[in-house]
């Protein structure tokens, strides 16, 4: 029987039940706040509470009813409301509230559409400010849009009213508790042990990358593993919007952007943190995604000595990632030719990891290229390794095989010098099978 059949059996309607919801929790929340009640103690607290104010208002509701109220006003206020059994399932790993009664999932790669719901809209606002709040983040009719985290790293985004027209929206892409490694890359099939070889090489020969994939390719994922490689000796500065990279090395300095305040002064842009990283020596810098004029300071990084930086863009293919990383040079405001703006990246970049989220679900590193300089007015890029589709099954996986082109790149000499002389196994492994044939049975 469902709360609203409980509900009427005890003489409340569905809209008395979520008003006593309302009720019970701002006059908690207000209480917990005056009397301080420690975080240890608030569930015991607020479940006697509840207990005394129905039996105050002379309210008797059915067993299931008040457990189904405690559990909401529980989740209300010591979680993430209606979506905390969602934040606690592993195997969820985003969600996306389209208003109030709207909510998506995605799990194994696939969307679905789940029965959890919101009472109204303002309920979703209420979570969407106890959100925020903390991190010193607004959201209303001005700020209509905001990035935020919550305490385990998840990446929440939220949009109101008047921006989403249809209820206020919350897209949470959740933090991994258990931090891949490139063994497990390798066990998904997102990539081979002759490439991770490979960018294991570049990452500590100090090459600089760029990470390019669609929304919800595994980009920051691949980041995190790649920045693994990074030794232990070294000074690692991390740049974010929301702070969600998961670096194991002990120097590492993490900061975040910083909204404008309520006047519209006091924000810190990525661009702001990319200049000032400058200052404090690192010896790596991470931008967990290049999307605006950051990118020509970070190019400008690259260029003058900060060698082994990492970064990614949205771009679906590592060509169309020059085009991306132009656009948003020129976004810098800076009146560059095309051909200058080319060079600076050519002189810049040594290599683009393209990362895919294929029409199954599965996410898989599609390409590995070298950027080799340039050719007239158009950079030279060159594939090492390259994903092919061979087909599909009959249960809509897609089929293929990742596979080296043969080419060696062209920085094999500087890779050689750093100490790592990758042979025919990791180019051209079927030369290497010639070369050392297996003995015969």
């Amino acid at each position: 029987m469902d709360s609203e059949k409980q509900g009427e059996q005890a003489g409340l309607s569905q809209a008395d039940l979520i008003r006593l919801k309302k009720y019970l929790i701002v006059t908690l929340k207000r209480a917990l706040e005056s009397e301080g009640i420690p975080a240890p103690q608030r569930e015991a607290f607020i479940n006697q509470r509840i207990l005394l104010i129905l039996e105050q208002a002379k309210v008797k509701l059915p067993e299931v009813t008040h457990n189904q109220i405690l559990e909401q006003v529980l989740n209300d206020l010591l979680g993430f409301g209606p979506i905390q059994d969602l934040l606690d399932d592993p195997e969820v790993s985003e969600i996306m509230v389209n208003g109030p009664k709207n909510i998506f999932v995605e799990r194994k790669g696939r969307l679905s559409r789940v029965d959890t719901a919101f009472d109204n809209d303002e309920h979703v606002l209420r979570l969407i400010e106890r959100i925020v709040q903390p991190l010193g983040r607004r959201v209303d009719a001005d700020s209509p849009t905001v990035d935020a985290r919550l305490p385990d790293g998840s990446r929440v985004n939220a949009v109101v009213s008047p921006v989403a027209i249809d209820g206020p929206s919350i897209t949470i892409r959740k933090f991994s508790k258990e931090r891949l490694q490139i063994a497990d890359l390798i066990r998904f099939g997102s990539l081979t042990e002759g490439m991770a070889e490979f960018l294991r090489a570049c990452v500590v020969a100090r090459f600089n990358i760029v990470i390019s994939g669609g929304t919800g390719s595994g980009k920051t994922t691949l980041l995190n593993v790649l920045s693994g490689y990074i030794p232990e000796n070294e000074r690692i500065i991390t740049i974010e919007d929301a702070a969600e990279l998961q670096l194991q090395q002990d120097h590492v300095m993490r900061m975040e952007t910083k909204s404008a305040n309520p006047d519209g002064r006091g924000a810190v842009t990525i661009r702001d943190l990319v200049r000032n990283s400058l200052r404090m020596r690192p010896d790596r810098i991470v931008v967990g995604e290049c999307r605006g004029g950051e990118a020509l300071d970070m190019l400008q990084a690259m260029n003058t000595g900060h060698d082994g930086s990492l970064t990614t863009v949205h771009s679906n293919a590592p060509r169309d990632a020059l085009a991306r990383l132009e656009t948003l040079v020129l976004m810098a405001g800076m009146e560059l030719p095309i051909k200058v703006i080319r060079q600076q990246i050519s002189s810049a970049v040594d290599l683009i990891v393209q990362i895919t989220r294929l029409k199954d679900g599965q996410r898989r590193v599609t390409a590995v290229t070298e950027v080799g300089g340039m050719e007239g007015e158009m950079v030279i890029l060159t594939d090492i390794f390259k994903f092919e589709q061979t087909g599909m099954a009959e249960d809509g996986k897609v089929m293929g095989i990742l596979k080296p082109t043969g080419i060696r790149p062209l920085f094999t000499p500087r890779l050689e010098a750093a100490g790592f002389k990758l042979g025919f196994e990791v180019f051209a492994p079927h030369l290497a099978e010639l070369k050392n044939p297996r003995p015969a049975r």
